[in-house]
């Protein structure tokens, strides 16, 4: 019984945020592609939404305030995937190459 209670825990909830964010930003710091990236923010979204359930969950008086703020991120995320992935296939078509590093050098 004492094992589901340590499960149960808000530090278990952070710790977990605290990973994804961190592979996050290793993410974005070492892809050299535009679809990495994007892919590594969405890493840093999701453990943003999960550290507002976690606080709504543990701390929040009223358990309505961490789920709207998830669902924002959630329609954020969906926003600039679709964004995001519409700007990198216009790179493509245009330089036939995503990336980053080639992408440096563009003159507009």
């Amino acid at each position: 019984m004492e094992i589901l209670s340590l499960y149960n825990s808000l530090n278990t909830y952070l710790f977990i945020a605290a990973l994804l964010f961190s592979m996050g930003i290793y993410g974005l710091v070492t892809r050299r592609t535009l679809i990495g990236m994007l892919i590594a923010s969405e890493l840093i979204l999701a453990a943003a939404s999960i550290n507002f359930m976690a606080f709504n969950r543990f701390t929040a008086p009223d358990p309505a305030v961490g789920q709207i703020f998830t669902l924002f991120i959630m329609a954020i995320a969906a926003a600039e995937a679709a964004i995001g992935l519409s700007i990198v296939v216009a790179i493509y078509r245009n330089y036939k190459t995503i990336d980053a590093e080639d992408l440096v050098e563009l003159k507009g």
